[in-house]
């Protein structure tokens, strides 16, 4: 057995590109392997989405076939191209709850802000609805990004088994991480009570290694995790909520709403120029 992880292991590390041209082989090999595919949806089937899908298992052809195959099986009947702002129910406290901030991190990078103890007021459905219209607003915003490029800063004060269940929990992770993998770079869970602790034993189990990786706890009571906070944000645009010093930066739901339905026009322009179905 011992030999066989070895054996694995060693493949897996020489199917990482050494070169931007043996990147582009591999990108070439997927689509060649995905055929007809790319003509059905060839704004959501582009190099960089290979690209990331490939990055994400490991440089595997093979693999990353596999999974955008699956996910344009999952697109085919989900359709989350066509999920508007419009359709969010309960949009205002969803919006509260979990929405894109008006600022990027010290990186450039997007960022999603939870406050998961506010209890949702939506059904299963439509919270899962929420979450992959915003993930496919950031895929859709971040179409030229090569490396993952969402930082998702969520507030755990006051989390109680209650806030988040299983279900949805379970759910949620399966859709990030075989749908849109590549699109978190750090996930924060900030000030977790130690009840949480036995959640997440149980929660991890169902997250992929590499994305158990990109999770860095911070608590607001230890200086060394708090420069977790720091080095990934400029504290002066940042909510005190989190350790930041802003003053400005409030949630305002009536200019969320506005950029949220500018953000769908230009997605329908792109999805409507380049076919996509």
């Amino acid at each position: 057995m011992s030999y066989l992880l070895k054996k694995i292991r060693s493949e897996t590390a020489q199917q990482r590109p050494s070169s931007s041209e043996e990147e582009q082989a591999k990108v070439n090999e997927v689509r060649d392997l995905l055929g007809a595919l790319t003509e059905e949806m060839p704004s959501f089937l582009s190099d960089t989405t290979i690209r990331r899908f490939l990055r994400a298992r490991n440089w595997s052809t093979e693999q990353a076939t596999k999974g955008l195959k699956e996910t344009v099986k999952w697109r085919r009947e989900y359709r989350p191209d066509a999920i508007s702002w419009e359709d969010i129910a309960e949009m205002e406290d969803e919006a509260k709850r979990t929405h894109v901030a008006d600022y990027l991190d010290k990186n450039g990078r997007s960022v999603l802000v939870s406050n998961v103890p506010m209890k949702s007021k939506a059904s299963f459905k439509d919270q899962i609805k929420h979450l992959v219209y915003l993930l496919e607003y950031f895929a859709t915003n971040s179409a030229n990004e090569q490396d993952d490029y969402v930082v998702w800063l969520t507030d755990f004060r006051g989390w109680s088994i209650s806030s988040t269940p299983f279900s949805i929990t379970r759910e949620s992770m399966h859709i990030i991480q075989n749908y849109y993998p590549g699109l978190i770079a750090v996930a924060i869970p900030f000030d977790p009570p130690r009840i949480f602790e036995s959640f997440w034993k149980i929660a991890k189990k169902f997250i992929q290694q590499h994305m158990k990786e990109k999770v860095k706890f911070v608590y607001a009571s230890n200086a060394e995790s708090m420069k977790i906070i720091e080095d990934l944000f400029d504290l002066d645009t940042l909510e005190p909520s989190f350790g930041g010093r802003s003053t400005t930066t409030s949630f305002d739901i009536n200019k969320y709403a506005e950029r949220m339905r500018r953000a769908d026009k230009v997605r329908g322009a792109s999805r409507n120029a380049n076919g996509y179905n």
